[in-house]
């Protein structure tokens, strides 16, 4: 994400309904990358994906055993992730380490243990979030910050708060929704999936958003990644395997027989159309796929303004057009991942400058502390993790 404005342009820097449209056109091009990474992964993860390009996902499961689908499936539960996005105010797409918003390359261990902490503890206190999601890239694991920003984690895990650690490409030019240099990308997991392979409190999500990689090709790098480190002892219920494109679809991770047994995350915003709430709910189910799909769903990336006042206890047919929308896109998605049962993780709860993030910073240096920016917000969100048993908007 970039920083989020009440206009009707993409915030985040993704294409626009247009470009999208032009980018569909091209994806093929990416296949000629997915064989460079695929060359590129060590020998000891050179097993053949289960699904490959051009195999059909009825032939992938022929033969394949249901009972066993079943049994990886049943350890899954969604609805164990209640949290939000804590991000660099760069947005996370960075050639550099990632720095979350509060944080400095200056610090460090001790000094951001001490910040992290206090974040971490207005989280829980403020939002009642259980889950932190993450970003990590290759400047940032085992480099000089690495020493200093492994304490974020170490004190989200000593307030017995999940994490996600997530991958984000970097920025510019290197923003095309592949993996950048996939010696370094296997390295930094290889380290991640080392240090906190005895935390089950620790989750893995591959890359955030590939809409660089045909889904055939997305679902091929994920199998190779999952086998590579299931087989070093990750289980598969610790690992979250993004949506195709960017995160807005899930069908095609929930239909691959090798990535059963692992959550899958989705993506949704309300930038993404000018809906009525019955609009929204069509089209975010249509993403979202049966509910076998969505008993193994975290929503982990949602949002809408916060910091510009709107209440999201109100109407959304004021006949303020940007209101209306995200009004009804906010009780429209709490609602639907509350009845499906979807782990819901809310972008941002915090990132600077944001007009999306729940909680904005007061103080500076370790004597920092959060405000939450919007109620009535934060109300649809317990909502939507399944908190109380009246919705906290009138029902229309």
């Amino acid at each position: 994400m970039t920083i989020h404005t009440t206009t009707s342009t993409d915030g985040r820097g993704r294409p626009t309904r247009g470009r999208l449209r032009r980018i569909a056109t091209v994806v093929t091009a990416v296949c000629a990358g997915v064989t460079a990474l695929a060359l590129a992964v060590p020998t000891t993860a050179s097993a053949t994906p289960a699904t490959t390009t051009g195999t059909s996902v009825s032939a992938a499961r022929h033969g394949h055993d249901a009972r066993l689908d079943a049994r990886l499936d049943a350890r899954l539960d969604p609805t164990r992730f209640h949290g939000v996005n804590w991000a660099d105010p760069r947005d996370n797409y960075v050639n550099g380490p990632v720095v979350l918003s509060g944080l400095s390359t200056s610090d460090d261990y001790r000094t951001t243990y001490r910040k992290a902490d206090r974040v971490i503890r207005e989280f829980r206190k403020d939002l009642g979030a259980d889950t932190v999601r993450l970003p990590v890239n290759p400047y940032s694991v085992g480099t000089t910050w690495w020493n200093s920003y492994r304490a974020v984690i170490d004190a989200a895990r000593h307030r017995d708060v999940k994490v996600v650690l997530g991958y984000w490409e970097g920025s510019d030019a290197s923003k095309d929704g592949k993996v950048d240099d996939p010696a370094a990308w296997w390295g930094m997991w290889d380290t991640l999936t080392r240090t906190y392979s005895h935390d089950s409190g620790v989750f893995f999500e591959p890359m955030n958003e590939p809409f660089g990689y045909a889904p055939a090709d997305w679902v091929q790098l994920a199998t190779t990644w999952v086998q590579r480190y299931t087989a070093q002892g990750i289980p598969r219920d610790r690992v979250f395997v993004s949506g195709t494109g960017y995160n807005d679809h899930v069908d095609a991770i929930c239909a691959a027989p090798a990535l059963e047994g692992t959550y899958v995350s989705q993506h949704y915003y309300g930038y993404w159309g000018t809906r009525d709430a019955a609009e929204w709910k069509a089209d975010f189910e249509s993403r979202l796929g049966d509910q076998a799909c969505s008993n193994r769903t975290v929503l982990d990336e949602f949002g809408v303004p916060m910091t510009t006042g709107l209440d999201y206890r109100g109407s959304a047919t004021t006949g303020n057009a940007d209101a209306d929308n995200s009004v009804a896109f906010l009780q429209t998605v709490t609602t639907v991942a509350r009845e499906r049962h979807l782990g819901a993780v809310y972008w941002p709860g915090l990132r600077t400058d944001d007009t999306y993030s729940l909680e904005t910073v007061r103080g500076s240096g370790q004597n920092l502390s959060l405000r939450v920016t919007n109620d009535s917000g934060l109300a649809l969100l317990h909502w939507a993790w399944g908190e109380g048993r009246r919705a906290p908007f009138a029902v229309r």
